[in-house]
């Protein structure tokens, strides 16, 4: 088999990609929903299930994925289609690699709106704006800046053109810098919350909602938001690990360093959990996920707490941390395929943050002057949300499963994994017969074809 050179360059060290890998897959998701599935659905009980399932399917695609990049040593496109001509397979395997960059462009256009709305927080958070304020009338803020489209639109602007600037810059310089800097400044933020929200909050009942095991609320239903979690939250199938693998180099252990970001996006969840309802339950308010909890209830909290503006506005400066790092490995895929097609790189990411930024107008716009205009039902927002979440990003990860346990040859495999037998066996059988059936799952869950079992909650939110 060919051993192939990445023309983008390669991450300096182990480290490097390890917290860029890590930044990437740390989003809100993290933040704004596992500890409320957590504790809504056993607890200590859940964090076990979700291990399990993190174990069977988020570790062998992930490793699957970063075994794509590294071996075909480009974007997503050009992975799958040099490894399906190394291996005598169909060059329409590129088309998944294609679906890849498209969701993960299409998901940054609406996820760079919701983290503009953690650059308004942090900014109104900061000059005391709701300090005092009750939960309703934060309900209204939030309302009345989604009323606003040139508001939501100079935030919008802003996280495009940081996110843009980085990755124009390239590997070494633009992702690992940031990467090497705000990654471990983002875990910093979180265990600063997490030690005020223990003092100022009801530490002891946020530790019993999120780690006190209840296995009798484990069900078929549970089992489900597990799996979905723990798919969605390691940002599998949008091709960002495809495109941090290309730069990966040869000599780093794939399996290991797939185990410490699995660690790290978990440690992330459990910090944003101690963060966070310790101060939602001292203001007795309620226990909920998604923009309601981060957007109503928790600046209702921190309003109310001393020195609450201070850290009201660290909170969200981590937010925006995590959707910045989480934003820059979306972009960068279709960047390196666009200069893997001949156009300088600051182009190509000038181009397609461009394209982003017009996409996300028209989310801004489906808040307020298009709020009526419905496609297939659904808002632009929603349309995009359920698009991805529900079908692209669940197909393109079953596919990935069958390409790399199946097309691709297991003398390739064991030379890119230098596995030991026994593990790279036991590897292979649970990406062949597990993950695919956990997988198509998944996506069933997603499409509300699983009677009962689908939670409401929208895919972003898990990612």
């Amino acid at each position: 088999m060919r051993r192939l050179k990445s023309i983008h360059g390669e991450w300096s060290s182990r480290g490097a990609f390890f917290l860029a890998a890590t930044g990437a897959v740390v989003g809100l998701g993290n933040i704004w929903k596992y500890p409320y599935i957590a504790g809504q659905n056993g607890g200590g009980a859940f964090l076990l299930l979700y291990l399990l399932c993190l174990l069977l399917v988020g570790m062998p695609l992930r490793m699957a994925e970063l075994l794509l990049g590294r071996r075909g040593r480009g974007s997503p496109p050009t992975a799958f289609h040099e490894l399906a001509v190394d291996e005598g397979r169909w060059r329409a395997w590129a088309a998944v690699g294609v679906f890849a960059v498209v969701a993960s462009l299409l998901i940054l256009s609406f996820y760079s709106v919701i983290a503009g709305w953690g650059l308004d927080y942090m900014w109104m958070s900061a000059v005391g704006s709701y300090r005092g304020q009750s939960e309703s009338a934060i309900q209204g803020v939030f309302s009345a800046l989604n009323d606003e489209p040139w508001r939501l639109l100079m935030w919008h602007t802003l996280f495009m053109g940081m996110t843009t600037a980085v990755v124009s810059r390239g590997v070494q310089r633009g992702l690992e810098r940031v990467a090497r800097v705000f990654v471990p400044v983002l875990f910093i933020l979180l265990a600063v919350l997490g030690l005020y929200a223990a003092v100022e909050g009801n530490i002891v009942k946020a530790v019993h909602y999120l780690f006190t095991p209840d296995f009798a609320a484990l069900n078929g239903k549970v089992v489900l938001i597990a799996l979905g979690h723990a798919f969605f939250t390691l940002s599998l199938g949008m091709g960002t690990m495809m495109a941090y693998g290309a730069y990966l180099p040869e000599d780093v252990s794939i399996l290991r360093v797939s185990v410490w970001i699995v660690l790290a996006d978990t440690l992330a969840a459990l910090l944003s959990g101690i963060a966070i309802y310790p101060l939602v339950f001292a203001g007795n308010l309620p226990a909920m996920q998604g923009p309601g909890l981060i957007f109503t209830v928790l600046p209702t909290a921190y309003g109310h707490a001393k020195y609450g503006d201070a850290f009201g506005a660290l909170f969200y400066m981590a937010l925006v941390l995590a959707a910045w790092t989480s934003a820059i490995a979306l972009l960068e895929p279709g960047v390196a395929w666009l200069v893997e097609r001949g156009m300088a790189r600051a182009k190509a990411a000038m181009v397609l943050g461009s394209v982003v930024w017009f996409l996300g107008l028209m989310t801004i716009l489906s808040f307020n002057i298009w709020s009526g205009v419905l496609i297939l039902g659904h808002s632009w927002f929603g349309l995009l949300d359920m698009l991805t979440g529900n079908l692209m990003l669940p197909v393109i990860g079953l596919l990935i499963v069958v390409f790399v346990g199946w097309m691709v040859a297991e003398r390739s495999l064991r030379q890119e994994l230098q596995f030991r037998r026994g593990v790279f066996r036991i590897w292979l059988s649970v990406l062949r017969y597990v993950t695919p059936v956990a997988m198509l799952l998944v996506l069933l869950n997603a499409l509300g074809l699983i009677r009962g079992a689908y939670d409401g909650s929208k895919p972003i939110s898990a990612g």
